[in-house]
């Protein structure tokens, strides 16, 4: 997957399920007047697809390729028998889309409810979660569109994680430092959907 490709087409029928083994995926919602923001992002904890699991054949959201990497893929109409004749597959792809609701929700929470600090700490954990090592690749004007906000905020936001030494920015790429002043900064906009991903997903039941 190159970086913007794009996965999921805005209102147009979803061709594929992806499951990722690497890089990360941002689903987007938009405006009439082309105002955009994340809703989810999905690594390799999750799939690309979601709306086929629930019968539903299209989305007005757009995923595309945040980071780059690697992906499996499976044809909509294969996928579509294949948890017809097995449960346990769908029982688990039905556990990782309620996981998918709690982040959106936690998002639609955290956008209104905590400072921009807060709010891009949330996001740098959960990116963090998804890629190997502490850096990744992440511009200001992206971060903008992501979290719906000023580029100029993003900017001050950044700088006040680097002063506190969590992360250290360079030029498109961000590298976590500290991990747990992170997740201090964080506070409670993160953790509950990646809780419930351990609970349902990562123990089996």
């Amino acid at each position: 997957m190159g970086r913007r490709d794009i996965l999921i087409a805005a209102n147009k029928p979803i061709t594929h399920v992806h499951f990722l083994e690497s890089g990360i995926a941002s689903e987007v919602a938009a405006t009439p007047e082309g105002r955009r923001i994340e809703v989810c992002i999905t690594g390799r904890e999750g799939m690309i697809g979601v709306p086929l699991l629930l019968d539903v054949d299209r989305t007005p959201h757009e995923t595309f390729v945040q980071i780059e990497g690697d992906t499996l893929r499976i044809e909509a109409a294969i996928f579509r028998r294949l948890i017809e004749d097995r449960q346990s597959l769908r029982r688990i792809l039905a556990h990782y889309a309620y996981v998918a609701h709690l982040q959106t929700a936690g998002t639609a929470l955290s956008n209104g409810s905590h400072a921009l600090e807060e709010r891009l700490a949330r996001w740098l954990l959960m990116c963090h979660d998804r890629v190997d090592g502490d850096e990744f690749p992440v511009t200001h004007e992206f971060l903008s569109t992501m979290l719906g906000v000023r580029r100029p905020g993003v900017t001050t936001a950044i700088h006040s994680l680097e002063g506190a030494g969590m992360i250290k920015a360079r030029r498109s790429y961000v590298q976590v430092l500290d991990r747990t002043k992170l997740k201090a900064a964080a506070g409670d906009s993160y953790g509950v959907p990646e809780t419930e991903y351990r609970r349902l997903i990562r123990s089996g039941r």
